[in-house]
Parts: structure tokens; C-alpha cells; sequence
């Protein structure tokens, strides 16, 4: 008997706004079929975009996409999840996996929203952040209950193909992955700004002082990303004793930064939490 190799699985994307588009780019590019994908959106434009793009079957209605899918992805604002996961209730079957990219709803109203008649598909919620458009993202998964092996699997395709992905042990965690990693790029850009402010306030022509402070930031995510060392060893080796580096550093640690820095993601998980209670009711 000659062996066949397992189908492709089918990935349905619920919205196609910039992160589905990415995350279709990327399994594109990491090999996956057109023929294999599909999305819904209510926008003409945006299903013109992924038909020219991609050669991607499209639909203005959401349940032709569900009932194409083995793992959907539901990449549509918290706010109008609730409806939309209510109403896919309807077509899904619980052998299908959904997997959430909104922050602030939580796993038990998912699947409370989608349960149907037939039972609950597997949930998965995702926390990317926004360096996923370029491929360099990060992401964070976790099963909220039973997920198949082929929903798992798929999950992580989606998001590996678009950067790095850490499975957690909780669902609490993904707060912390939104403080850490989903809002994240926002802290770098604003220390990027202050830097090239700075920069300017010395003396530096403005261009000129923040095409410097980027490629810094740059240079040290790639020290930090590809040598393999710790952070605070890589910190330690360029800071000479009272050289230029050790008395910047001493401003920052006079100036609390490490206290600064937990109280603004402390600050990004009570958002989360309180959105969740906003728009993750289960009632």
C-alpha cells in the first residue's frame, strides 16, 4: 500500500484586518497553500486585497469560512467579539478549534459564547504583538480547555510563521504576556523617542539623532537575541567602572527605572483585566 501524506489542515480567518493579513503572509511564505486558507470580512476592499494578494477564497459571510475550517481565528475587536463569537456558535462543531487573538476576553466566556448544541469546540487564546507585521512577533498560546493535537499544532503554525511562540502554563499568564511582550513595542518606541529627544537636546541634528537611537535599539535586541547570553551580562560587559555608560546607568537607577518599568505593565494588566470585565461578560 502506498502511503499518503495526512490533508492540510483548512485555517479560517474571522476578520482580515493588518494581523490576519500578516499571519496569512507568513503561512504563505513558510509554505502553506492558498487553497488551504480562507477569511471573512464584511469590507468589499478588504476581501478585494486578499483575493489580489494572496488568491485567497473570501466571504462577506463568517459561517462560509467556519464551515470551510478545522482552526479558526477570531482576529476581530473585543468589543464586537461577543457578537461575533455568538453568532458562529451556530456552525461550529466541537472537533474544530477557535483561537482568539482579542485581549480581554476570557477563555470562560469563549467558550460559553460558542457552545452550541453539539458541544464546545477546543479555545485558544493568543497574544501576539504588532512586530508580527514584519514577521518578528511574539507570541503567547494557551488552551483554555480540551484542544485537539491538530488544533495545537495548527495553532502554533499560524503564529510561528510569523515570529516566536511560547506556549503557558495558565491562562493568568497571558496578562503578564500582555505586559511584557503585546505592549511592549509601545515602551521601546517611546524610550526610542526619549533617546533621539535627548539626542536632539545635545546638540544632534532631529534625523540624525533618531536614525542613531533606532539603530542602537536595534544593534542591542540583536546582541541580546543572538549571542545567547544574558541581558544583564551583555549589560555588564559594555558598562566600564566610571566610564560614560556606568553614570547613565546611575541616573536610571536614581530615577527608579526598574519600578518605573513593572509599574507601567502592572498598569497594562489591570486594563486587561478591567476590559475583560467590560467586554467578557458571560451573563
Amino acid at each position: 500500500m502506498i502511503a499518503t501524506n495526512p490533508p492540510t489542515p483548512r485555517i479560517g480567518f474571522i476578520g482580515a484586518g493588518n494581523l490576519a493579513t500578516s499571519l496569512i503572509g507568513g503561512l504563505i511564505q513558510a509554505g502553506w497553500a492558498p487553497d488551504s486558507l480562507c477569511a471573512a470580512d464584511p469590507s468589499d476592499a478588504r476581501r478585494q486585497q486578499l483575493t489580489e494578494q494572496f488568491g485567497l477564497l473570501v466571504s462577506p459571510e463568517n459561517a462560509d469560512i467556519v464551515h470551510q475550517a478545522d482552526v479558526v481565528v477570531l482576529a476581530v475587536k473585543p468589543q464586537i467579539m461577543r457578537a461575533v463569537a455568538t453568532a458562529l456558535s451556530r456552525a461550529l462543531h466541537p472537533d474544530q478549534t477557535v483561537v482568539s487573538v482579542a485581549a480581554g476576553i476570557r477563555g470562560d466566556a469563549l467558550t460559553n459564547w460558542l457552545r452550541s448544541t453539539l458541544g464546545t469546540p477546543g479555545v485558544i487564546r493568543a497574544m501576539p504583538n504588532t512586530p508580527a507585521l514584519l514577521g518578528v512577533g511574539a507570541t503567547g498560546l494557551v488552551a483554555v480547555n480540551p484542544v485537539n493535537e491538530l488544533g495545537r499544532t495548527t495553532s502554533e503554525s499560524i503564529f510561528s510563521a510569523v515570529g516566536q511562540v511560547e506556549w503557558l502554563d495558565n491562562e493568568a499568564q497571558i496578562d503578564a504576556v500582555i505586559a511584557v511582550a503585546g505592549s511592549a513595542p509601545a515602551y521601546f518606541f517611546a524610550f526610542i523617542e526619549a533617546l533621539a529627544q535627548g539626542g536632539e537636546a545635545l546638540g544632534l541634528n532631529a534625523d540624525v539623532s533618531q536614525r542613531l537611537a533606532i539603530q542602537a535599539a536595534l544593534g542591542a535586541a540583536r546582541m541580546a537575541a543572538e549571542t545567547g547570553e544574558p541581558v544583564a551580562t551583555l549589560r555588564e560587559r559594555v558598562t566600564s567602572p566610571g566610564g560614560t555608560t556606568a553614570e547613565a546607568l546611575k541616573a536610571f537607577q536614581a530615577g527608579d527605572l526598574e519600578g518605573l518599568v513593572q509599574r507601567a505593565m502592572n498598569a497594562a494588566v489591570t486594563r486587561a483585566q478591567t476590559m475583560a470585565d467590560e467586554y467578557g461578560a458571560t451573563n
